[in-house]
C-alpha cells in the first residue's frame, strides 16, 4: 500500500469505522504518520502485564511493600499512582493502607498455619476444632480453617469480587492475601484459580479510567491507554477510531452527552410520532392516524367512520354540515393548535440540521474516493518533464479536506443541541442564545465556504495543466490547507470558551481539536528480566504472536499471571 507523504505539513489519515452515519475510508492501511511519538499507547494481551507491573513497580519501589500491597492499593485508587501519592503526602501511610484495606504485619509471614501451644484451633466460622495444619491466618491476624476460606474465595470469584476479596471477620476491612487466594482455590477449583489470576491482571484495564477496552466488532483483544485526559479522541492499531470517554465514533466538536442524545433522535421514531402529528388526525372512532387525501374536509377513516377534519369530531346526527350540536368548528383552540405548531416547528428544525449534517458525511464518503485518483495524477505528473517534483501540497490538501469535513459535519448535531431548548433552556436568556447562535453560525459559514473552495480544486485534472496552472493551483491549495486549519481552531475556541465555557454545566467535555488528526497509538512496549536482578530488557510487543510471547518475571507469581489467557 503507498503511503502520501508530507512535506509542507506533517499528517496523518486513517479510516474510521464503518457506521451508519459516520465517515468511512476503504483504504484502512494508509496514514500520514506524525513526526511527534503518541501519548497514547496500545496495551495488547501480550503487554497487559508489562503495563501492569510498570505502575505496580513505582508503587512497590516508593512504600517497600509486596506486590499483592500494591496491587491492593491500586485498585483501590483505580490504578492512579498520582492520586494514590496525593493520599501518601495528604493523609500519611496509616491512612493510606486503612482505607484500603492493606495490613501489612513486619516479621511475620501470611497464609501460614496457626500457631499456637495446641495442637487444634476452633474455627469461628464452622465451629469446629480442628489441627493448625488445617487453618490458615491473614495478615489482619483473623484465622479460620482452609475449607471455609476456600468456600469464601470460590463465591466471591464467582461474584464476580475477586480483586478485593476481603477477610471473613466481622467488620475487617482487610483485603485477603492473593497467593493464599490462589493457593487455596487452586487444589479444588483450577478453573476458578485462572479465572482469579485473568481478573486480576485485567482488573488494570476494568478499574483504570485512563485505559479502557478498543471497541471494535469483533474485539481485536486491544487497549487503549491515555496519559493526559480522558477526554480525547484515539485510534487503536487495528484502525478503529473512537472517543475515548464514551467509545462510540469519534464525534468532535459534539459532547458525548450530545451526540448520545442525536444518535438516539436520529435512530428512534420520535420524528415520526412529530410528522403523524403535524399531517394526520386520529380516527374518532377506532384513534388510528388519518391523512386527507383531497380537498374536501369531511373525510372517512377505512374502519367506515366519517368525521370533520377541522375539529376531528365524528359526523352524523349530531354534526352534519347542516346543524351542529355543542360545538363549532370555527372556534380556536389555542392549545391544539400551540401543540400543532411547536411540533411543525421542532420537525423543521431537527430536519434543517439533519440534512446539513448528511450532507457533509456523504461529501466526505464521496471525497474519500479522490484519494484513488490523486495518486493515479501524481503517480502521471511525476512522469512528465516537468519543473515539479514534490506534490505532497495536494495529499496535504486532501488529508486537511477529511478532516475539516468531519469538523463540519459533526458541528451540526452539536449546534442543534447548542442552541436549542433540550439542554441549555435555563442556561441562556433567548438574547443570548441568539447572540451565541449567530457567532457560532458566522464561524460555521467560513469554513463550509473554504472546504467547498478545497473540494472544488482538489477534483480539478492537475495532471494536464501547465507548469504555471500547476504553481499557481498548489499555492492555491496551501493557502486553503492553513485557511481551513485555521478557521477549524477558532471554532473550537469559540465552543469551549464562548459557548460551553460561559455555561455552570460542565458536563459538555469535547476533544480538542488537532491540526494532524486523531493520534494513532502505538503499541506499548514489552520489557522482560529473568531475574529481578538483571537488566531488564525492552521490545515492542507483537500483536501477531497470538499470545505465544512468555514474559519471564522474578517471582512465580507473575509466571502464573504472564501465562493467563485473556478472553
Amino acid at each position: 500500500m503507498e503511503d502520501f507523504s508530507s512535506s509542507d505539513e506533517d499528517y496523518y489519515y486513517s479510516s474510521d469505522r464503518d457506521s451508519l452515519d459516520g465517515f468511512e475510508n476503504d483504504e484502512s492501511d494508509s496514514q500520514w504518520v506524525t513526526s511527534k511519538s503518541p501519548t497514547t499507547k496500545v496495551i495488547t494481551k501480550e503487554s497487559l502485564l508489562a503495563a501492569q507491573r510498570e505502575d505496580l513497580r513505582r508503587v512497590m519501589d516508593m512504600l517497600s511493600i509486596r506486590e499483592h500491597h500494591a496491587r491492593t492499593l491500586l485498585i483501590h485508587y483505580r490504578w492512579d499512582v498520582e492520586k494514590l501519592l496525593a493520599v501518601l503526602v495528604e493523609n500519611g501511610k496509616s491512612y493510606l493502607f486503612a482505607s484500603a484495606g492493606v495490613s501489612v504485619v513486619e516479621g511475620e509471614h501470611t497464609g501460614t498455619s496457626l500457631l499456637s501451644l495446641s495442637s487444634t484451633a476452633m474455627c469461628e466460622i464452622c465451629i469446629e476444632e480442628l489441627p493448625v495444619d488445617k487453618m490458615t491466618k491473614m495478615e489482619c491476624g483473623h484465622g479460620f480453617c482452609n475449607d471455609c476460606w476456600t468456600e469464601h474465595f470460590v463465591v466471591k470469584i464467582n461474584e464476580g469480587q475477586s480483586r478485593r476479596i476481603r477477610c471473613m471477620a466481622h467488620k475487617c476491612n482487610a483485603v485477603c492475601d492473593e497467593s493464599v487466594v490462589r493457593n487455596l482455590v487452586s487444589k479444588r477449583h483450577p478453573d476458578l484459580a485462572e479465572k482469579f489470576d485473568r481478573f486480576l491482571l485485567e482488573s488494570y484495564i476494568e478499574d483504570n479510567r485512563m485505559v479502557k477496552w478498543c471497541p471494535s466488532t469483533p474485539h481485536c483483544g486491544n487497549a487503549i491507554r491515555v496519559e493526559d485526559d480522558e477526554f480525547c479522541e484515539v485510534e487503536c492499531s487495528c484502525g478503529l477510531q473512537f472517543c475515548f470517554s464514551c467509545l462510540s465514533e469519534a464525534h468532535s466538536p459534539c459532547s458525548c452527552m450530545m451526540w448520545e442524545l442525536w444518535t438516539k433522535k436520529c435512530r428512534d421514531e420520535s420524528e415520526t410520532v412529530n410528522w403523524i402529528t403535524v399531517h394526520t388526525k386520529p380516527c374518532p372512532q377506532c384513534h388510528k392516524p388519518v391523512e386527507k387525501n383531497g380537498g374536501c374536509n369531511l373525510v372517512s377513516c377505512i374502519c367506515g367512520q366519517a368525521f370533520c377534519w377541522l375539529c376531528g369530531g365524528a359526523t352524523g346526527r349530531d354534526h352534519t354540515w347542516s346543524t351542529i350540536a355543542g360545538h363549532s368548528c370555527g372556534r380556536y383552540k389555542e392549545d391544539q393548535a400551540k401543540k400543532t405548531e411547536r411540533a411543525k416547528r421542532d420537525l423543521y428544525r431537527y430536519m434543517h440540521y439533519l440534512n446539513r449534517y448528511k450532507a457533509h458525511t456523504d461529501s466526505f464518503k464521496l471525497e474519500s474516493k479522490l484519494k484513488e485518483t490523486i495518486l493515479e495524477k501524481i503517480s502521471i505528473s511525476e512522469e512528465r518533464e516537468s519543473i515539479l517534483r514534490d506534490f505532497s501540497w495536494v495529499t496535504n490538501g486532501l488529508n486537511r479536506l477529511f478532516r475539516s469535513r468531519r469538523v463540519l459535519s459533526y458541528s451540526y448535531p452539536f449546534a442543534f443541541y447548542m442552541f436549542g431548548e433540550e439542554i441549555f433552556i435555563d442556561e441562556m436568556t433567548n438574547k443570548e442564545r441568539e447572540i451565541k447562535q449567530h457567532l457560532f453560525e458566522d464561524q460555521q459559514q467560513q469554513l463550509e465556504a473554504n472546504v467547498e473552495k478545497l473540494s472544488k480544486i482538489l477534483e480539478e485534472p492537475f495532471d494536464q495543466y501547465s507548469d504555471d496552472k500547476v504553481t499557481e493551483m498548489r499555492m492555491q491549495i496551501i493557502n486553503l490547507t492553513v485557511i481551513t486549519d485555521t478557521l477549524c481552531k477558532k471554532m473550537y475556541e469559540c465552543i469551549e470558551n464562548d459557548l460551553l465555557g460561559s455555561l455552570q454545566c460542565n458536563t459538555h467535555n469535547i476533544a480538542p481539536y488537532k491540526s494532524k488528526g486523531i493520534e494513532k497509538a502505538s503499541e506499548l512496549a514489552v520489557c522482560w528480566n529473568s531475574k529481578p536482578s538483571t537488566t531488564k530488557k525492552c521490545v515492542a510487543s507483537d500483536s501477531g504472536t497470538s499470545g505465544k510471547q512468555t514474559l519471564h518475571f522474578g517471582d512465580q507469581h507473575a509466571l502464573s499471571l504472564a501465562h493467563t489467557h485473556i478472553v
